[in-house]
């Protein structure tokens, strides 16, 4: 059963489904709730055995998750929705996009890639989550979901973090590692049509600048925002930059001026600076 939280928003206004980070839940996307809602209605749920979703069965493969949301939309009664998907939830978003262009009228996902390899490192991270449970993993992985700086500026915050990935049930996050181990979304690109946000976070060590380059260069209408002092929670880290950029991108053909404004130089630079991790 996928737990969801529905926050409604004008009459007869369009609806954006927000989709969590692996070892996150709904709430990650606090900061941005209150300002979308005021055109849209805002669908968050939490990823099969995250927060409060019960799994039914493991996922095995990507298509699980997307299968997912194709079922809580028909359950609520939703044809053709906005899609905004962080890390493991923007995987999730490029496949429905890919596989659904039906159900996606716009699209943006953040700090995520279409390939995330090696797998050896994932199936070692399942390994290690299945014997010790998430606790063992808990502070490396917000390390890098964060910059050093903001973890100076807000340990509460931090805490907090490290206490919600520590309670994702062992197994559930381990079948996510799995997913990501074998996902391999690159051909699936071309074929996506929807017009796209990547979002990278300028800092991100877990999918560094050049993964969400590689999206917005390979889908048919994709544009590229890098946001500077972001690691990986970049919604959380900049919510002002990031939450007018999702705005101007889900109410118009008009995508946020940064998105424009990022030229090859400066890509090209960003991508030198930043080295492809094994993990979020």
């Amino acid at each position: 059963m996928i737990h969801h939280e529905l926050t409604p928003g004008p009459e007869g206004a369009p609806t954006v489904v927000l989709s969590n980070s692996l070892g996150s839940t709904l709430s990650m996307w606090e900061r941005q709730v209150d300002a979308l809602a005021e055109h849209f209605s805002v669908l968050r749920y939490d990823l099969r055995g995250h927060g409060l979703s019960v799994p039914s069965t493991r996922p095995d493969t990507i298509d699980d998750l997307v299968g997912d949301v194709i079922t809580l939309l028909d359950t609520l009664g939703l044809g053709r929705v906005h899609f905004i998907g962080l890390s493991l939830g923007g995987m999730t978003g490029l496949r429905l996009a890919a596989t659904h262009p039906d159900r996606v009228d716009r699209l943006a996902v953040l700090c995520t890639s279409a390939h995330l390899p090696p797998a050896k490192a994932w199936r070692e991270r399942a390994t290690v989550v299945r014997a010790e449970g998430t606790g063992a993993v808990a502070e490396a992985v917000v390390r890098r979901w964060y910059t050093e700086g903001f973890h100076d500026r807000e340990p509460e915050r931090i805490q907090a973090a490290v206490e919600t990935v520590a309670a994702t049930p062992a197994d559930a996050y381990a079948a996510c590692c799995e997913v990501i181990a074998t996902m391999d979304l690159r051909a699936d690109l071309p074929s996506i049509s929807t017009p796209t946000l990547a979002i990278a976070g300028a800092d991100d060590p877990a999918t560094p600048v050049p993964h969400l380059q590689a999206i917005a260069e390979s889908v048919q209408d994709g544009q590229l925002l890098v946001v500077p002092q972001s690691a990986h929670l970049a919604n959380d880290e900049q919510p002002e930059i990031i939450t007018e950029a999702l705005l101007a991108h889900l109410r118009g053909p008009c995508l946020h001026p940064a998105a424009r404004d990022t030229g090859d130089a400066a890509l090209s630079h960003t991508a030198r600076r930043h080295q492809a991790a094994p993990s979020p």
